[in-house]
């Protein structure tokens, strides 16, 4: 029989511990395959980014929706070839977004709106956010401004007051026609070139004047359109109240049908000074007569063209007169006019216009303030000096082909 090894006694823990450790896995040659690593890298990194852009994401988000710093809607002007940084500091020095101008930029390019800003005047509301100022500029929703040409103006003063306004820019080459540009409120960004005023206002007074002509009274004794607006200027200048424009164009109606004479004291003032509109004084007895072009004192039927430009209203009053058998009309001291068919009535109404002129100059004499009493006791027949009195608006008096003396004059003397 063989002998067996004797048998060492051992301690518990010792026996517990194996004699020998078992050798370590063997790594699998798959997951040291270098692509297996490069692919997990990226896949890595790929989620690390997805996490990141995710939080970007997020808080880009809330600071475009964000409201912004502005307290009051406020106007601002962007300037023409202002780069995105450019805005930025405009919008941050005028209080639209607050000190941190990158995050403006940033919106921009992620809202793809880089190539789409536009220059212009804008409007920004109050706590406007990064979203609505970006949304504003894109969409050149610039201020428009209200430009008001009022009636009754010349053409030469109507490109003075566009020279004089300066939310325009340019100049006018040539001054319109007489009668082209129709007088209304423009609304019109800052920067618009006055040339394009111009045109806007000339297309708009076509439009108008073509409608008003394919609906003129049948028996108008006006051939050509052109015919209507000189008529309708000569309207416009006689009287500013709305509600006589019809029955002061149907005087001149009624006077062209019976070939008198028009006597209509603007037409000779733009006898005399033109485009400039206004004359500075009275019109003087000498000039009545004055041969012009323009002298419908002198002249038979419309003048040549027009002497202003008339309002949508004198020219649809010019279209469409009233029905009236009236051939003078006069100033009736209230700011409106007196009408009459006869030359009889006609000059009763002159006559109660004196009488009304006569009682105001009496009502506008001033007794002397402080009287020394030794001039008080002169002579008590001596009457005090009259104060000046007060200008009264000149009548307009059209009368017939023969001018009397006792008719209204021409001017207030």
């Amino acid at each position: 029989m063989s002998e067996r090894p004797p048998i060492s006694p051992r301690s518990p823990r010792a026996a517990l511990e194996p004699e020998q450790l078992p050798p370590p896995p063997k790594r699998s040659e798959r997951a040291r395959n270098p692509f297996i690593v490069v692919g997990n890298a990226i896949i890595t990194f790929i989620l690390f980014v997805m996490i990141a852009v995710g939080g970007i994401y997020i808080y880009g988000k809330q600071k475009i929706e964000a409201p912004g710093p502005l307290q009051a809607d406020k106007i601002v002007n962007i300037p023409t070839r202002a780069g995105v940084t450019d805005i930025a500091d405009i919008l941050q020095r005028e209080g639209v977004i607050d000190s941190n101008r990158w995050a403006f930029i940033g919106s921009v390019f992620a809202l793809r709106a880089r190539s789409e800003l536009k220059p212009g005047e804008y409007q920004f509301q109050k706590n406007a956010s990064l979203r609505e100022v970006i949304s504003t500029i894109v969409d050149g929703k610039v201020v428009q401004h209200s430009v008001t040409i009022p009636e009754g103006l010349t053409s030469e003063q109507i490109v003075a007051r566009l020279s004089d306004n300066d939310i325009f820019s340019g100049s006018v080459r040539e001054i319109p026609r007489e009668g082209t540009l129709l007088p209304e409120t423009y609304k019109f960004p800052r920067g618009t070139p006055r040339e394009q005023v111009i045109a806007r206002m000339q297309q708009a007074q076509k439009r108008v004047l073509a409608e008003l002509w394919e609906r003129r009274s049948p028996d108008l004794p006006i051939k050509t359109p052109e015919q209507l607006v000189t008529l309708a200027s000569i309207v416009e200048k006689e009287t500013g109240k709305a509600d006589e424009r019809s029955r002061v164009a149907a005087v001149f109606v009624n006077r062209l049908r019976q070939k008198i004479k028009l006597q209509s004291d603007p037409t000779i003032i733009y006898g005399l000074v033109g485009g400039k509109g206004t004359l500075g004084r009275p019109i003087k007895r000498s000039e009545i007569q004055q041969p012009s072009p323009y002298n419908t004192y002198v002249i038979e039927g419309l003048p040549p063209g027009p002497i202003a430009n008339p309002g949508r209203a004198s020219l649809e009053a010019a279209a469409n007169p009233a029905r009236t058998r009236d051939l003078y009309f006069v100033a009736d001291g209230t700011g409106g006019h007196a009408f009459s068919e006869s030359y009889d009535q006609h000059q009763k109404n002159v006559a109660k216009l004196r009488a009304m002129e006569k009682q105001i100059q009496n009502d506008t004499v001033e007794p002397a303030e402080d009287i020394p009493p030794a001039a008080a006791n002169a002579s008590a027949d001596t009457p005090p000096a009259p104060a000046p009195a007060k200008p009264a608006r000149r009548p307009r008096g059209h009368q017939g082909a023969s001018h009397s003396s006792a008719s209204a004059p021409v001017a207030q003397q």
